[in-house]
């Protein structure tokens, strides 16, 4: 049962940051149809901002938490205007080669950039862990699970009680219908890309610390990322949320109990059975964001 609790524990750090990739895609993709080949590499900016804020140029822990999440907020609205606005209305092939091309890019300057040694990054917390009766844990993670949470709640309450959430969930639900009501869709696109983006890039920046930055650290987040809109629903924020949350249980239990070599396979294993058994996710709510 201690061994069983720990994993949880473990599993909710991992379970928050999931869902906050999982989020900032099904936002991405449900409300704008495009798959976003560059949400890995703005998860990796994330986490490389981190390094470049605290290890390089000193700045306080959180302020560069701050900084991080506001800069891949910037570079989402930049990837926006420069790239998919442009491909507003050509087909969907030549948008995922773009975004591909985007992908190859954004990776291959971060390994210029920073080389392919891994960073690691100094955080404030205490080396003595939090101790829980019989578990442990680690005083970075549970901060990783706070500030997660607190983001989480926050992109719902975005979503659901603003104007700009309404906006975006009635271009949503019928693009055409909401621009004659007179919604500005590029407006929405672009601060629907630049809130992924934020997501994708605060997930990176709690977990680079935790873990080490690296360029290629991005590839295998986007692929859980996709998974986890799957899982969750189309277009569905509790559903991402839940699927970010599961798909880490999923993993942290597999690398516990059975080999931790088969702990990403088990999450994808997962994914698999629930296609075969419920392909529009666990989740899926028709026609709904949030």
């Amino acid at each position: 049962m201690d061994q069983l609790l720990q994993h949880g524990l473990n599993a909710l750090m991992l379970g928050g940051t999931y869902a906050l990739l999982g989020i900032g895609l099904t936002l991405i993709f449900g409300i704008m149809r495009v798959v976003n080949f560059t949400h890995g590499e703005l998860y990796a900016f994330g986490a490389y901002m981190m390094y470049m804020f605290v290890m390089l140029l000193e700045v306080n822990f959180f302020l560069a938490l701050l900084l991080a999440i506001v800069l891949g907020v910037a570079l989402g609205a930049i990837i926006e205007l420069i790239l998919l606005r442009k491909l507003r209305r050509a087909d969907i092939d030549t948008t995922m080669l773009v975004m591909i091309g985007a992908w190859i890019a954004l990776q291959n300057g971060e390994q210029l950039l920073w080389t392919g040694v891994a960073k690691s990054i100094d955080n404030p917390f205490p080396a003595a862990p939090l101790v829980i009766g019989a578990v442990s844990v680690a005083w970075n993670r549970v901060f990783v699970v706070a500030v997660a949470a607190v983001l989480i709640v926050g992109t719902y309450a975005l979503i659901n009680h603003t104007k700009l959430g309404k906006a975006m969930r009635a271009t949503f639900q019928d693009r055409e219908t909401a621009a004659l009501m007179g919604i500005q869709i590029g407006t929405v696109n672009t601060a629907t890309f630049a809130l992924g983006s934020g997501l994708a890039a605060a997930a990176g920046a709690l977990l680079g610390p935790v873990f080490v930055a690296y360029p290629t650290m991005g590839d295998l987040a986007a692929l859980k990322a996709f998974a986890i809109v799957i899982l969750g629903g189309l277009g569905n924020i509790v559903g991402a949320t839940a699927g970010g949350f599961i798909l880490a249980f999923v993993e942290e239990l597999g690398a516990g109990y059975i080999s931790s070599g088969y702990r990403d396979a088990m999450g994808f294993v997962l994914i698999i059975l629930i296609l075969i058994f419920k392909p529009t996710g666990l989740f899926a709510q028709k026609e709904r964001v949030g």
